[in-house]
């Protein structure tokens, strides 16, 4: 591996005006195809292995034309004080309203008149017209969505507040000027870690490539492959994170080769064949874990993960083709003079030892006190995992100044709390003898349940052997009681299918919310197993040892659960939320946890390799365990931390998002790469090493032998090209009986 990227980098170097042509190219053609694209859409929702979705299936075929999955609004009207919305006047405005968005837009599929439709809340205050559209929310054009928020404008002048919820406001999210100031700290990042403006630059310029040709292609492909609004969001904040670190860990070590003596072309070569390796490897770890979320069997989440890890490996082969060539055309405008001076100073036989050979010596000392801190610190801030709540957001999870929330409260307070969450329940009657029976007694089981408000007659289709049944919960659509209601009705479908044949399936929004919820949380042991199970297994390979990968796997879990517990703090209780413009608390989004582990575990683990290999080439070529974790904090201490920092900065640009799936992700993952990055790879980690000692590269002889050689530290290398054994001694026989 050392070797072939060795050549690879030296080729790019000799061939540079080539390898950019090409990039540039590629980046020009993923361009055009993206700006040729339609404008993406929402990407369809659904959860395959469901009740929810299984009913949802059985409308599209025996309810044609029912716009099952078209998008919804709701224009709630609430009458002005000592008013009601049922007199002349006021009833006039409503039904005028009726009309206007009847011929408002051809994409409406129904407008129900409030008074025909029973909308009208008890006491007389709140009424609201249902309108369901032919499309989803993301296809609905600017005219019907003007139309619609126009819809009010007659009533609110005599009086009446009107406010619109439901999804039909939805819109494509967009991110704040906070991603810009990410990005603007990760180029302070590399100006101060590499003290030159080119060196800095270099990173910058080649993530932006790959993200620019990664987020096009995603662009391009979006309504063909069906990717969501949200894909190419996510894709752009992991590789632009990671294209950044990749880039930095190859310039530092060309930097570091040059500072040697080394020749430009050579520089560039054993650059791309030492860090290059671990690039490498580190790029398959993210691309394991984001590859792996196809294990959830979500179609949206395997669409973005496998998105994401497109755009990671276009960073791994910008980092191996693109970044040599860069390197050749800043000649040795790459090392500053300040740099210079301090290279030199730095391999000076007197020289001063720097901040991360303190700190590694520090931790020799006193390695049980480090990890005792470290672990007991992340400890504590995991505390709120504990109390975990998971639900998909809908308007009432809105900040309270939109439209959408204040519509949800109208309705809550004029038809009762489980009003914005209704169920619909499905009969298939296909295989009974009495499908109306049948669809009676449902009923009947449905209104005997607790905490079921209302349950409207049932709607039969033309051929009549399907029914649907709207119920009403007492209890607001995330509540406990209300999940009871799902798991009761269909208990009581199971008997009505004994009785009568007749097959009974609950969904809507928060039937599909719960069976979500319990389809991610029966996903994440087996993911974590294979995503825990192959990188343990790539990590054995490269470091060529059984305690490291352990050490690395039980790190990233100290570290999850800590990000866990800081989301849950900020997010669903509230502590410093407003710190993070956090303007409504809720349950934690179904999703973010699993994505949140995948993303994370590649990060960690490119840390983990980062590090670690350094220490470990040094323990090869003849360092005691303690000398070589102080050698590879004085190599790659400073740039651990200078990567951390950048990840940090970008993913928390996009805390600034209005989509608060993004946001959430955007905070998630940058306390993540903090806790992983300063806790457990700067502290933990040497803090094990230390007191493992010479049994951390222990490796039984039989598997040592069937593993292959990936030659990830570059012991090949050196031999290939003539270099003598480090002072201390030959290399050192890894493999232990």
């Amino acid at each position: 591996m050392a070797t072939f990227l060795y050549k690879l980098g030296r080729l790019a170097f000799r061939r540079r005006r080539y390898v950019a042509l090409i990039w540039v190219a590629l980046l020009a053609l993923a361009g055009f195809g993206a700006a040729s694209a339609s404008t993406a859409t929402s990407s369809s929702f659904s959860i395959p292995g469901t009740e929810a979705q299984r009913a949802f299936d059985l409308l599209d075929e025996r309810f044609p034309g029912g716009s099952a999955d078209g998008a919804t609004a709701r224009v709630v009207f609430k009458a002005p004080e000592s008013e009601k919305v049922t007199t002349a006047a006021n009833k006039a405005d409503i039904q005028k309203i009726v009309g206007e968005l009847k011929s408002g837009s051809d994409q409406i599929a129904s407008v129900a008149d409030p008074y025909a439709a029973n909308a009208v809340s008890k006491d007389g205050s709140t009424a609201y017209i249902s309108v369901s559209y032919k499309v989803s929310s993301m296809e609905l054009t600017d005219g019907t969505r003007e139309a619609l928020e126009d819809a009010g404008e007659a009533a609110r002048s005599g009086g009446m507040s009107v406010e619109i919820g439901g999804d039909a406001l939805q819109v494509m999210p967009h991110t704040g000027v906070t991603e810009v100031i990410g990005v603007a700290v990760a180029a302070v990042v590399l100006v101060i870690t590499f003290g030159s403006l080119i060196a800095a630059g270099l990173p910058l310029l080649t993530a932006l490539i790959g993200v620019g040709i990664g987020v096009s292609l995603i662009t391009a492909l979006a309504n063909v492959l069906d990717l969501g609004s949200t894909t190419s969001t996510l894709a752009m904040m992991i590789g632009l994170a990671v294209g950044i670190d990749y880039a930095l860990f190859i310039v530092s070590r060309y930097r570091a080769e040059l500072a040697e003596g080394r020749e430009r072309e050579e520089a560039a070569g054993r650059a791309a064949g030492t860090a290059g390796s671990a690039v490498v490897f580190a790029g398959l770890t993210v691309v394991i874990a984001l590859a792996g979320l196809a294990v959830v069997d979500i179609p949206m989440l395997t669409k973005m993960g496998f998105a994401a890890a497109g755009t990671v490996v276009i960073a791994v082969l910008i980092a191996l083709t693109l970044v040599p060539a860069m390197l050749g055309f800043a000649g040795k405008r790459i090392m500053g003079r300040k740099a210079r001076k301090a290279a030199e100073a730095e391999n000076a036989p007197d020289a001063k030892p720097n901040m991360g050979v303190r700190w590694a010596r520090f931790v020799l000392r006193k390695p049980v006190w480090v990890l005792l801190v470290g672990v007991v610190g992340l400890g504590a801030i995991a505390v709120p995992a504990a109390s975990l709540e998971m639900g998909l957001p809908d308007d009432g999870s809105q900040p309270k100044s939109t439209t959408q929330r204040q519509a949800y409260d109208l309705l809550s307070d004029g038809f009762g709390p489980g009003f914005n969450g209704p169920l619909l329940v499905v009969v298939d009657t296909e295989d009974s003898s009495d499908g109306k029976a049948a669809v009676d007694q449902v009923s009947q089981e449905i209104e005997g349940i607790d905490h079921v408000a209302a349950v409207t007659p049932a709607t039969f289709n033309k051929a009549g052997d399907a029914a649907t049944i709207p119920v009403i919960p007492q209890d607001r659509p995330s509540s406990t009681d209300t999940e009871n209601v799902v798991h009761a009705i269909r208990d009581a479908g199971t008997d009505v299918k004994g009785d009568t044949g007749a097959e009974v399936l609950v969904t809507g929004a928060t039937a599909m919310n719960i069976d979500f919820s319990q389809k991610m949380n029966d996903a994440l042991l087996p993911y974590l197993a294979l995503v825990v199970g192959l990188a343990f297994l790539l990590l054995t390979v490269v470091f060529r040892s059984l305690l490291v990968p352990v050490k690395a796997a039980l790190g990233f879990l100290l570290s999850v659960v800590a990000a866990l517990g800081a989301v849950v703090a900020v997010f669903q209780w509230g502590w410093l939320a407003s710190l993070f413009g956090v303007e409504q608390t809720g349950p934690i989004m179904s999703m973010m946890p699993i994505f949140m582990i995948g993303v994370v575990f590649g990060l960690a683990m490119d840390y983990e390799v980062f590090l670690v290999t350094r220490m470990r080439e040094a323990y090869v070529h003849g360092e005691t365990p303690g000398q070589a974790i102080v050698t590879g904090f004085r190599h790659g201490a400073r740039v651990v931390v200078a990567a951390a920092v950048i990840m940090m900065a970008v993913f928390a640009g996009f805390i600034g998002s209005s989509e608060s799936m993004i946001k959430m992700i955007g905070f998630s993952l940058a306390i993540a790469v903090f806790f992983d990055a300063f806790v457990v790879r700067m502290a933990i980690v040497p803090a094990v090493l230390a007191l493992l000692g010479e049994r951390a590269w222990w490796l039984p002889r039989r598997l040592d032998r069937l593993l292959p050689n990936v030659d990830v530290e570059g012991e090949g290398l050196r031999k290939d090209l003539a270099d003598g054994p480090a002072e201390g001694g030959g290399e050192r026989e890894l493999v232990r009986v």
